[in-house]
């Protein structure tokens, strides 16, 4: 096992000596730029702009400059995306996964590309697209499930020279066979020259396929380097799993995005936790790269340095944000920083050159396992500073207080879980786990001030429950096959729940499957697993055609599928029971508010400038109560003028706020929750605001709009 010594000073002497002499003062912010040329603002995801047309002075007088509608009404899925705009035209995705460009001053629509015409559609989250020129060749990259496109910027048309008429299958070229399995990426890659770094998101459950980074190139699709995150023999971090974990085991992917220091050629990469999420037992070790913030060269994929943030993860606390860098003042030194935040509410800061800790880095001991089989790690790193910018415990002087049935209920069930705090493992009997498994932080990521050193990051404070049941609980058939609803009821309520309308959120609806799915992809699904959802192999073949013509409201026929042809892996003895809100009997959190805060963190000192509530829940808000904050998804965005931009809350309102102390200065209500990160860029000397406002998320109203503001 490398020890936490080494994992940020391995490779820093070479780093030092190569780099450290050969480059003078680095830029640290960047010059006035009317563009939003990457999704996260510039290539360090700063989520930063020097514009100041719109300030703490005017921002009330703002209004809307134009709406477009992707024309999806309410049946596309979740827009989740920031756009990017260069050169006046404003490029993104819709939630049904089309790509467009529009006028960035008028929101007249340019062109639109469909990447399901002809096929069927396999929608996924998206969150962006990529921008890349050279010359008179300008190109969008963008991301259809497992298809990565390379679009003429102009028109909108595949670019025939790029892999298979215009896009590369992401499933291949892993190092193993990724057919059938679940292999997209829903954020946007990070170019680097000519190549295009890119992450993925894989299953979650046994048999996903690897997370390993690759680096295409731009103008071809082939592949130019691919970094292991699972470690294979002879490669760094192989000790630290089982000997043949790397031919099996799936995950420790990027699929939240990266930054680039592109002056030093250095890129870095965010991983998420191994497979399957919540029982490790065939991956005994601390699973490097999983959980780990990388430094690669961007032009090998050479690593430089990194540092793991949870050891043998069993609760899904992925890297969910891309990490921002930023310039801070140490000792009196001005230090170029990389910031990453974490589902967990803690913030990491290293120096970007070498990766040593800014703050001391401490590692703790955490609460074991009772899992049969499961040996979990006994110590995990928390940072000395900042604080944690969500709340790691709950006691029973946190419930909630809404009413006395609502606290009554919530602390009955306080008292049959597992409560140990920060990192309680899963168990059979459930465990708080808070900030719950979407965070903290999440996709929507942090902005970082270029000029202050101030991070800005929004919190869910809301808990989740993790119990695992044994595999045979939900695939016991006996020799007499179940019917299709009892299979559903005993494997697939407990997610989707027993009116198939899943959670609004993590959970799909089934009442539509037979639009989207055929019978023979819905028994994959159910054998392999897709996203979260884990597969069922061992569910005989007989209750798995069952419970297919459940879902597609036919009647039940004999085994028609014969043996099973779909090959599978051992499966985990254990599974999660569902991912479940710990919520009281009316439906809100089980702990007092605020459930979700806006947070202003100086990186130069770790402390705090302020905190405060972010939203407000519908039908709480009581005479004297303070803002109830709600469960988040989309981050914010920081201008030279002084604000602080978000939408994110359940209660689809759009905000600024002054960034020295976190008043409130504007709001207006969105067609529809915002649940992605804003953008901000100047046309013909007007500066806009832009967000999607899709909802959709966590049972709210969905739309298919993307609001752009300005002032009168």
């Amino acid at each position: 096992m490398i020890s936490q010594r080494g994992r940020f000073i391995q490779g820093a002497l070479a780093l030092t000596a190569t780099l450290g002499a050969c480059i003078p003062a680095l830029r640290r912010t960047r010059p006035t730029d009317a563009t939003w040329r990457v999704t996260g603002g510039d290539a360090w995801n700063s989520r930063y702009s020097t514009l100041d047309q719109i300030n703490r002075d005017n921002v009330a007088s703002l209004g809307v400059a134009w709406t477009y509608h992707t024309g999806e009404g309410t049946s596309g899925g979740q827009i989740q995306a920031t756009p990017v705009v260069v050169h006046d035209v404003l490029y993104s995705t819709t939630g049904a996964g089309r790509a467009f460009a529009i006028d960035a001053a008028t929101g007249k629509e340019l062109w639109r590309f469909d990447p399901y015409a002809g096929r069927r559609p396999e929608v996924s989250a998206n969150r962006g697209v990529v921008y890349w020129e050279s010359g008179d060749d300008r190109r969008i990259l963008f991301t259809a499930a497992s298809r990565l496109y390379a679009l003429d910027a102009a028109t909108g048309l595949p670019k025939s020279g790029f892999g298979m008429g215009g896009w590369i299958d992401l499933a291949k070229g892993l190092g193993r066979d990724g057919a059938g399995q679940s292999v997209v990426a829903t954020s946007p890659g990070m170019i680097y020259g000519d190549i295009l770094i890119q992450g993925t998101r894989v299953g979650e459950a046994d048999g996903a396929a690897p997370g390993h980074v690759r680096a295409f190139d731009v103008r071809t699709g082939a592949v130019r380097w691919i970094f292991h995150t699972i470690p294979q023999p002879g490669e760094a971090g192989y000790e630290s799993w089982p000997t043949d974990a790397w031919r099996t085991v799936g995950g420790a992917n990027s699929w939240a995005g990266m930054a680039l220091d592109a002056a030093r050629g250095v890129v870095y990469v965010p991983t998420g936790s191994a497979t399957p999420d919540f029982y490790g037992g065939a991956r005994v070790g601390a699973n490097l790269f999983a959980n780990s913030l990388l430094a690669l060269d961007a032009s090998t994929g050479r690593r430089l340095w990194h540092f793991q943030t949870v050891h043998h993860d069993i609760l899904d606390r992925d890297l969910a944000a891309a990490p921002n860098l930023l310039t801070v003042v140490h000792d009196g030194k001005r230090i170029d920083a990389v910031a990453q935040i974490a589902k967990s509410g803690l913030v990491f800061l290293f120096d970007r050159v070498t990766g040593a800790p800014l703050f001391p880095i401490e590692e703790r001991a955490v609460p074991a396992t009772d899992v049969p089989g499961e040996v979990s790690w006994s110590t995990q790193p928390f940072p000395v500073k900042p604080a944690p910018f969500a709340r790691q415990r709950i006691s029973e002087a946190d419930l909630t207080d809404i009413s006395p049935e609502a606290n009554a209920a919530v602390r009955a069930r306080l008292r049959t879980l597992r409560n140990d705090g920060p990192f309680t493992p899963p168990s059979l009997r459930g465990s708080v786990v808070f900030p719950g498994f979407d965070g903290g932080g999440e996709w929507g990521g942090a902005a970082a001030d270029l000029e202050t050193g101030v991070l800005y990051v929004n919190a869910s404070d809301v808990p989740w429950i993790a119990a695992l049941v044994p595999v045979a609980v939900a695939s016991a058939g006996g020799n007499t096959p179940r019917s299709g609803a009892a299979v559903f009821a005993a494997a697939c309520a407990s997610c989707h729940g027993v009116d198939r309308r899943g959670d609004g959120d993590r959970v799909s609806s089934l009442l539509d499957v037979r639009a989207r799915l055929s019978a023979l992809q819905i028994r994959d699904v159910i054998v392999r697993g897709r996203g979260f959802m884990p597969g069922f192999a061992t569910l005989p073949a007989a209750e798995r055609d069952a419970v297919t013509d459940y879902l597609l409201g036919v009647q039940s026929t004999a085994a028609r599928s014969g043996p099973d042809t779909i090959p599978v892996v051992a499966r985990a003895p254990f599974r999660l029971r569902g991912y479940e809100r710990w919520k009281d009997p009316s439906g809100n959190p089980a702990v007092r508010p605020p459930w979700g805060t806006l947070n202003a963190i100086d990186l130069n000192t770790g402390d705090y400038l302020w905190k405060i509530p972010l939203g407000s829940m519908p039908g709480i808000v009581r005479d004297g109560m303070a803002p109830t904050g709600t469960e988040q998804y989309g981050g914010p965005v920081v201008t030279r003028g002084g604000l602080v931009f978000i939408a994110a809350t359940q209660d689809g309102k759009f905000r600024a706020f002054d960034n020295r102390t976190g008043t409130r200065l504007w709001e207006t209500t969105l067609p529809a929750a915002g649940y992605a990160t804003p953008a901000t860029y100047m046309v013909a000397g007007r500066q806009y605001v832009v967000v999607a406002a899709g909802g959709g998320k966590l049972g709210t109203p969905v739309s298919d709009s993307y609001v752009a503001f300005a002032l009168p």
